[in-house]
């Protein structure tokens, strides 16, 4: 008599890995998020590891966690994996204050953000059959253009 399971909202070849309040505005989380997004795993992992920013470290922690799980919990190859989401959500504010001059108070907001990342197999590139050229059209066109313009400067 117990609930039942929740419906999984990753397909068959996806993982995925959430950081929760990590310590930077959900702002700047996004910057290094859109460097990842769409790029192969081991780009996005060497894209991480030489970025200047410091919340790079955790994104590339969770990353790392998010090709575990594809490749413990889901069987992937690692190798063929991609970056298909790395979403930022907002997390908790931190309010503290900052004492001013004749007894007032500066308000400090310190933010904390959540980050998702979904990893998804790719699929084998499938070459399509090359098309059939039709030589009549593409033949008949050039001599019509070329009857037109003989015509014309005669």
């Amino acid at each position: 008599m117990s609930k039942q399971a929740r419906e999984s909202r990753l397909g068959e070849n996806e993982a995925m890995a959430v950081g929760r309040n990590i310590r930077v505005s959900p702002r700047k989380l996004g910057v290094v998020a859109g460097l990842i997004r769409g790029k192969r795993v081991e780009a996005a992992l060497s894209e991480l590891t030489f970025s200047k920013r410091r919340i790079a470290k955790d994104v590339k922690k969770v990353l790392q966690s998010a090709i575990a799980n594809a490749e413990n919990n889901h069987q992937l190859d690692v190798d063929r994996l991609v970056v298909s989401e790395a979403s930022v959500g907002k997390g908790l504010v931190m309010r503290r204050f900052h004492a001013r001059a004749r007894g007032r108070g500066a308000k400090i907001l310190k933010p904390f953000s959540h980050l998702t990342i979904v990893v998804r197999e790719r699929e084998e590139e499938k070459k399509a059959p090359a098309k059939a050229k039709s030589t009549g059209a593409k033949k008949a066109a050039p001599k019509k253009a070329e009857a037109q313009q003989s015509g014309e400067q005669a």
